[in-house]
């Protein structure tokens, strides 16, 4: 465990305790930051990482504990008064204008203004100059947010973050879960150029790899409580992920011999056929074949084609080519219910957006598709939906002090799996699986896969979909290679991974 030294440190909280209803989110948790440091926080979902910076950040009081910002006891109010503290947050989620200029975005609030107007001028070149100083960018800010990657408006909300010349505190929460691997090391050398200016930084997320290649130290939070502090360069990762789940564990191994324990279940029936199935502007004209008890791995980059295929085999978009069959039938109506009807659902990407419900319970988010399914003058009883909800949160092993607990309450991991247990209910036989493990903790991770592969064992046939090549190898029976939005290649049995990143970039 590091040592404690309290001459250079920015932040420190100490015995912060915050409970909510029915759960003790944190329990005398202790954190440092360092002038100069990349610290990462880490923990399994639900472990307090999030409610520990809602702490910090003034969106949520502790009910007991204190914070010293330079030495000094502070009551953080809000997020704005932490803004004023010299504490920035950038979220996941970006909250910045599209619609508006890289100037604009930056700026915002706080535009010059020359008699009674925004001086245009003066705000382009302004911007500009925070760019250059803060991050050493150099862009065109008169563009719209927009029109730049994922990447560069990360970037702006950082810039935007820092233009205060005080903040020295910056909280980066899970910044690169929508990144390429080289717009990723664009943010990891901003990242070193703010450290090597003094900034602390809070670096929270789910990608071990990362934490390895930037960080400086961990702390890890394991149900609410502190786990300890460690030096990066003496925590081995085997550690590390077994201080987060609180258990050794070896998910290789025992992913790759379920594997191969479900190979015999495959059966021979396709159970999907796709034939020529394509979209103009959206995804190339592909075949595709599905087989009862088979998981079959979509495979590809951002932006490569797999989400707009699953969306056209699950009726959200309407093929202008080719056919598609399903168990036999040849499919001739394309929508969401219809193939809801014929035993085919879509676990989304976007679990926020088009996955959970959030001011509804675990308990309504489960049954939802099944009442829908039923339709509304079928009124699935309460006693009914309880059964349900009860059986999936045991099976599932959701973390939740009841079925009527709200489910924007939960954390992300546990979302994700009210998100399967909503289309276990309606007992399907072929599950689109969009990135069900994106944003979520190694040990979950590793339940959704076993999942996955229990699920086959059982008869289901699936489409597993993953920006993580190794997990669709842990996964899959068959690799299907998206690339260009066009299917490339189409892999089985054992075949090295370096073949698969080689049709994933084109090469083959």
């Amino acid at each position: 465990m590091a040592d404690k030294d309290t001459s250079d440190l920015l932040i420190s909280m100490r015995g912060i305790n915050k409970a909510f209803p029915g759960v003790q989110a944190l329990e005398n948790v202790d954190f440092d930051l360092r002038y100069g440091e990349i610290h990462a926080l880490m923990g399994g979902n639900g472990a307090g990482k999030s409610t520990l910076i809602k702490v910090l950040t003034g969106v949520e009081r502790p009910d007991s504990g204190k914070i010293l910002l330079l030495g000094k006891e502070v009551s953080v109010k809000s997020p704005q008064h932490a803004q004023s503290l010299g504490i920035s947050t950038v979220y996941q989620e970006i909250n910045l204008c599209p619609n508006l200029t890289v100037a604009e975005n930056i700026l915002i609030g706080r535009e010059p203004m020359k008699w009674g107007s925004i001086h245009w001028k003066k705000l382009n070149t302004q911007a500009k100059e925070i760019l250059l100083r803060i991050l050493g960018i150099d862009i065109d800010v008169t563009r719209t947010l927009g029109s730049y990657s994922v990447a560069i408006q990360q970037m702006v909300a950082i810039a935007r973050s820092l233009e205060i010349e005080f903040a020295k505190i910056l909280i980066l929460d899970e910044p690169t879960s929508s990144l390429s691997t080289h717009e990723t090391e664009q943010l990891f050398g901003v990242m070193r150029k703010l450290k090597s200016e003094g900034v602390g930084i809070i670096f929270i997320t789910h990608f071990i790899d990362q934490v390895y290649k930037i960080s400086d130290r961990i702390t890890v939070i394991r149900n609410g409580t502190l786990v300890g502090t460690f030096d990066t360069s003496t925590l081995s990762r085997m550690e590390l992920i077994t201080k987060m789940i609180g258990r050794s564990i070896t998910v290789l191994d025992e992913m790759l011999k379920t594997k191969a324990e479900t190979v015999k279940h495959i059966r021979g029936e396709n159970v999907l056929q796709a034939r020529e199935l394509g979209q103009t502007g959206e995804i190339e004209p592909f075949d595709l074949d599905l087989h009862a008890g088979e998981v079959v791995g979509l495979a590809g980059l951002m932006g490569s084609g797999r989400t707009e295929a699953a969306s056209l085999l699950f009726g959200l978009e309407t093929p202008d080519s080719g056919s598609l069959t399903i168990a036999g039938k040849r499919v001739e109506k394309f929508s969401p219910n219809a193939s809801i009807k014929r035993g085919l659902v879509l676990s989304p990407e976007d679990r926020k957006a088009a996955g959970i419900v959030d001011d509804l319970s675990v308990r309504e988010n489960i049954i939802l598709a099944m009442q829908a399914g039923q339709g509304w003058f079928k009124y699935i009883s309460r006693q009914k939906q309880e059964e349900i909800a009860d059986k999936y949160i045991h099976l599932l092993d959701i973390a939740t002090p009841s079925a009527d607990q709200i489910v924007k309450n939960l954390s992300g991991g546990n979302q994700q799996k009210v998100i399967l247990a909503r289309w276990l209910a309606t007992n399907p036989q072929v599950l689109i699986l969009d990135e069900p493990t994106r944003g979520i903790d190694v040990g979950t991770k590793a339940e959704i896969q076993k999942l996955v592969l229990s699920l086959a064992e059982d008869g289901k046939a699936c489409i597993f979909i993953s920006s993580e090549l190794e997990e669709v190898m842990r996964c899959s029976h068959r690799i299907a290679v998206l690339c260009d939005r066009k299917k490339v290649a189409e892999y089985s049995g054992e075949v090295d991974q370096n073949v698969i990143m080689h049709s994933m970039a084109g090469e083959l």
